[in-house]
């Protein structure tokens, strides 16, 4: 087990505004809801938005991160790219796929230059090579959903200029979809069991918690605009195998919804905040930090 990487549970109060966190491609790619109207964001989008921030070596978010990031950005490249050169990550991973030695991983290119491989595992895998290779992450997030039901708004969008040739105008029916409202609760948790499987170290950690907070102000689109992380929990546990139930750490900082829970909500007037553990739940942690205000 890594000695440096503590147990930690997280929870981020994530809320949307006239905004879609998560398009669903499965329709048409309508807000992800579920059938009784509570609305999803998938931990696949959310750790995407933490790989294109890393991933942009040249932005002027990663030029600004610590120096060990910025001087060493060949560690911190993403293995989850589009038009990735599958033999040459192979070569990476080892001379000899077919047959899979721990300690040699450790020291390949592959766990040395991959950050998400480090910290979130891989499925990555060619014909015939060994399964040893494919790792559990240290950090998993879990699907984020939200406290009430959430409203969907369909609009047509219209084009004055014309999307086709020949064409002066042009119109996309129902194209741009929202939530109008709706407060999401997604979990985290690192678990240093794993680490020494796939050499995640604490620096990889240390620089998740950078990008929590900047997930979606740097990630804006044109369908969204307005999603707010309004806390992003981090807590560090007492010990490696973990001094308190997750769970009792979650529903303790979840936002308490006013009034009916099964009608949308409006604003963020229509929760009750929470804004620190119980103290009997905090004697049960090393520390409990939101590191939107870090």
């Amino acid at each position: 087990m890594n000695s440096e990487i503590k147990r930690a549970t997280g929870l981020m109060v994530i809320e949307v505004v006239n905004s879609n966190a998560n398009g669903d491609p499965d329709r048409e790619s309508d807000p992800r809801q579920r059938p009784n109207g509570i609305g999803e964001i998938s931990p696949v989008s959310f750790k995407r938005k933490l790989r294109d921030l890393v991933g942009d070596h040249d932005s002027v978010f990663y030029q600004n991160l610590p120096e060990v990031y910025v001087k060493n950005s060949d560690h911190y490249c993403i293995l989850e790219s589009r038009g990735r050169d599958r033999k040459s990550i192979q070569s990476e991973m080892s001379k000899d796929i077919k047959n899979f030695e721990q300690k040699s991983f450790l020291e390949s290119t592959f766990v040395k230059k991959y950050w998400d491989a480090r910290i979130f595992g891989n499925t990555f895998l060619e014909e015939g090579a060994n399964k040893g290779f494919i790792k559990t992450g240290v950090v998993q997030f879990g699907v984020g959903t939200s406290i009430s039901p959430v409203n969907i708004i369909r609009h047509t969008n219209t084009n004055k200029a014309g999307v086709q040739e020949g064409k002066n105008a042009g119109m996309a029916p129902l194209a741009f979809r929202i939530v109008e409202h709706g407060v999401y609760c997604m979990p985290f948790f690192v678990n240093p069991n794993y680490a020494a499987k796939t050499g995640c170290t604490q620096e990889d950690i240390d620089l998740l918690k950078l990008l929590i907070p900047k997930a979606y102000d740097l990630n804006r689109s044109a369908i969204r605009p307005d999603v707010r992380i309004r806390h992003a929990w981090y807590i560090e546990h007492l010990n490696a195998l973990g001094s308190c139930p997750d769970y009792l750490l979650l529903e303790a900082l979840t936002p308490k919804r006013i009034g009916d829970v099964t009608i949308a909500s409006k604003s963020w007037a229509d929760y009750e905040d929470k804004t620190d553990l119980p103290e009997e739940l905090k004697a049960k942690v090393s520390s409990a930090t939101d590191l939107m205000l870090v």
